[in-house]
């Protein structure tokens, strides 16, 4: 599978590149990207949740009234969860939501994804490039070059380069990373990927394994 590389014009700079089959050209295993994207956000939850059970409230253990004669239930302190203000009942506690998931499922979730997006043309090779500076105007044009100012685009660098990340981090719907920080979540995410060439080849290398 070949892809055309562009500039960070947008143009055809007459080269082409070889998308490896066993990344990009794969059915899409749709479990296995659902399994990694649940797991990644799983993993991203706090947890610290809390709600103040009947041995938290802070009432008094008084009785609230006499425990016979009045025709209703017996009422034993404010702390019961039928009186309002009182503890709560099942509350949520404090817990940790990750879970594991084995190596191989997870880049099998990627390249999924990675061959899904190919499937329908929304991977896009750039040329390596680099700004002078952090310039948030540079990446707009950028963008606007490629004719992707209104779609959700993720960049991928083959290392971090200070002025890129920098140029687009003030843009909404932008995300910029490297090969090795790819994950099925930004992947499915993104409307566009756009990945240069020496991250092209990271990117095939480690998933090759």
């Amino acid at each position: 599978m070949e892809a055309i590389v562009y500039n960070s014009k947008g143009e055809d700079t007459g080269k082409k590149v070889d998308l490896s089959e066993a990344i990009f050209g794969i059915e899409p295993n749709t479990h296995a990207i659902y399994l990694d994207v649940k797991q990644h956000l799983a993993n991203k939850r706090q947890g610290t949740h809390k709600t103040k059970e009947r041995a938290e409230s802070a009432h008094s253990t008084r009785k609230l009234k006499k425990q016979k004669g009045t025709g209703g239930a017996r009422a034993g302190s404010l702390k019961s969860p039928v009186f309002v203000g009182g503890g709560t009942i099942f509350g949520p506690r404090p817990r940790d939501y990750s879970f594991k998931l084995n190596k191989k499922v997870k880049a099998l979730a990627r390249r999924s994804a990675l061959s899904a997006k190919a499937q329908a043309n929304n991977v896009s090779v750039l040329e390596n490039f680099t700004f002078d500076a952090p310039r948030t105007k540079d990446y707009v044009a950028f963008l606007n070059a490629l004719q992707l100012s209104d779609k959700k685009t993720l960049l991928i660098l083959p290392d971090v380069d200070t002025n890129v990340v920098k140029s687009s981090r003030n843009i909404q719907k932008t995300r910029v990373m490297t090969a090795a920080q790819v994950n099925t979540y930004d992947l499915v995410h993104a409307d566009q990927l756009l990945i240069s060439a020496d991250a092209l080849d990271v990117l095939q290398t480690i998933l090759a394994n």
